[in-house]
């Protein structure tokens, strides 16, 4: 399929030649001779490019250049005039333009300036596509309640500058949740930097912070940038934030208050620019009262506090993960796509799963490897999974129905007990009606 190209002057003889020109160079042309039947043709046949004059009657192409770029901010615009100025050209660029080429047109510099506007489109396009895929791997699946209200809140404040403080247990995905709102944010073509704040030793925290200059430290010959210095114009993640000393919350809150600092062994002042997200599995107001963290850094970087649901509040996007968990292990192996039988599943879901989401993983990564049928069954799973109060005895049950009845009566007690003994809000989770659960517990239904 050819590029189709609108051009929009209201000489009729730039039109015909201009048309003639381009068609041989195998390009689809359609025209216009003002701005209004620009715009429309624009909505109904949705052109690849326009070549737009800037003087013609009615509005002209600055205004019109103004309405595209307002309903089709993507679509490069090639600015053609007869009265061009570096007045003209600078306006034009700032609406967008691609480029602008005077008259009388050289046909060479014209098929240059639209191959390489085209080249430039199909490039953006790629990049909003690998985001799209890089946001797609990096959210968090399911569609529980839960989830949803997470992907709310992530959609709400990614594309804000406001810091944000994710909260939840080990293995949630509160890294997931940071590059999420990282891709989705205005910083999205800078760096992300993440720092683990309870994997670096205390004596090497600064210097992985802010950097350091050459000889500055032992055995090191080399100038060394910082974390802050790397994440300038993007977003510095801060992980485990919870884990580091008050002598380097002190420095962090610093650099965060003043947005300078200097290299180890270095005179002068850098200045950084980025947007803050930290994360902990730590209850930071608790480790405040016992004196382990400030209450000023935890303020600053509180402003938006995200709280990452754990996997028993969210059970019924465990059949999603795993399925999702196989076809990973199944590419990554180069084999068959295993699955996971009914009754192995319900056991997967009412599992407490303590190591959250990564532990699932972990899970069904090496049941894929080590399971050699094709169905995984109740019989591959650790027996970990099955508790005593409940694994144990349901397989005792010789009688399938009653092994399910007082398995299902032991999931909604589970259920009830993660949604706060709200037997409404547990019948909407689980997908049930109220009475449902009602019933199974008083242990009268069929």
């Amino acid at each position: 399929m050819f590029p189709s190209i609108l051009i929009v002057d209201d000489e009729p003889s730039i039109l015909q030649s201009l048309s003639g020109l381009l068609i041989d160079e195998g390009f689809e042309i359609i025209t216009a001779s003002n701005g209004y039947e620009a715009l429309k043709i624009i909505d109904s046949e949705a052109p690849d490019l326009v070549l737009l004059d800037i003087w013609m009657p009615g509005i002209d192409g600055i205004e019109t250049l103004k309405e595209i770029k307002k309903n089709s901010s993507s679509l490069p615009v090639i600015i053609i005039t007869g009265h061009g100025n570096v007045e003209t050209a600078v306006k034009a660029t700032k609406l967008g333009a691609f480029d602008l080429i005077e008259k009388p047109l050289n046909i060479d510099k014209v098929i240059v300036s639209i191959n390489n506007a085209l080249d430039f489109r199909r490039l953006e396009e790629e990049n909003r596509y690998l985001r799209k895929k890089i946001i797609e791997k990096h959210s968090i699946s399911g569609g529980s309640a839960p989830v949803q209200a997470l992907n709310l809140q992530i959609a709400t404040v990614a594309p804000t500058e406001s810091w944000v403080l994710i909260k939840g247990e080990n293995g949630t995905g509160k890294e997931l949740v940071a590059r999420t709102i990282h891709q989705l944010s205005p910083r999205a073509e800078a760096p992300m930097i993440d720092v683990n704040c309870a994997a670096i030793p205390e004596t090497r925290i600064e210097n992985e912070l802010f950097g350091h200059e050459k000889g500055a430290v032992t055995g090191s010959n080399v100038k060394m940038r910082g974390k802050f210095e790397l994440a300038n114009s993007g977003t510095i993640f801060l992980d485990e934030i919870g884990d580091m000393s008050l002598a380097t919350q002190a420095k962090i809150l610093r650099v965060l208050d003043e947005k300078k600092f200097q290299r180890v062994g270095g005179g002068r002042v850098l200045t950084t620019d980025v947007r803050v997200i930290a994360a902990t599995n730590k209850d930071l107001e608790a480790e405040i009262e016992k004196g382990r963290f400030r209450e000023d850094l935890y303020y600053r970087l509180n402003v938006v506090p995200i709280e990452v649901p754990p996997l028993r509040e969210r059970a019924e996007d465990i059949p999603t993960l795993v399925d999702i968990f196989l076809g990973e292990a199944a590419a990554n192996n180069r084999e068959k796509r295993k699955t996971v039988n009914p009754d192995a599943m319900e056991i997967l879901k009412v599992y407490p799963w303590p190591g959250n989401v990564r532990e699932l993983k972990n899970l069904i990564e090496r049941l894929a490897i080590m399971v050699s049928d094709e169905i995984i069954g109740v019989a591959d799973l650790p027996a970990n999974l099955l508790d005593p109060k409940v694994g144990g005895n349901l397989f005792s049950i010789a009688d399938l129905q009653q092994a399910r009845t007082a398995f299902e009566s032991e999931y909604i007690r589970k259920q009830l007990a993660a949604h706060g003994n709200d037997i409404d809000k547990t019948a909407h989770a689980i997908g049930v009606e109220p009475d449902y659960i009602t019933t199974a517990l008083e242990g009268t239904r069929d």
